[in-house]
């Protein structure tokens, strides 16, 4: 079965999970009408140490304070994930150097697309904007080409 293949723990778990993601963002754009991206969030975050214009922008920092607790939130359940359900392990073969650069690149990719996937994946593809599907189809097109490209080089975790 390519369900059994494609989804080996059962499918009920990301069920769960993209509901939750779902019903989060939608009460979040419901109830302040922003969009819940999350290199948003944490660009918010620097207002509380910069003076630099774009990251003091009046709907940053008024509504800086909820966007710091989503942020820690995404960070703690992760913690939680790891301690409750893994044992407190790490979980990946991945060299802490690689995850770093892969980080970085990522938030410099953040900036160049103008948001991220939580942004443009979740929020902009369901708003059905045009820009946001442009941009996930990007994202997925690169990482399926670095992901095949890392393949073909043989580059192991």
């Amino acid at each position: 079965m390519i369900g059994a293949e494609l989804f080996p723990n059962g499918i009920a778990r990301y069920a769960i999970g993209g509901a939750f993601i779902g019903g989060g963002v939608a009460f979040i754009y419901l109830a302040t009408g922003i969009i819940a991206g999350a290199s948003t969030f944490l660009e918010t975050t620097l207002s509380y140490v910069s003076d630099v214009s774009r990251f003091n922008r009046g709907p940053y920092v008024l509504s800086r304070d909820w966007r710091v607790v989503f942020t820690l939130g995404i960070v703690l359940g992760a913690g939680v994930y790891a301690v409750g359900w893994q044992g407190g392990a790490w979980t990946t073969d991945v060299q802490w150097w690689r995850l770093l650069g892969g980080g970085v690149l990522v938030g410099i990719g953040t900036r160049l697309g103008k948001g991220c996937t939580s942004g443009h994946g979740v929020c902009g593809v369901g708003s059905l904007s045009s820009t946001s599907i442009v941009n996930v189809a990007t994202f997925m097109a690169v990482a399926i080409g670095t992901a095949q490209l890392i393949a073909a080089l043989g580059v192991s975790p």
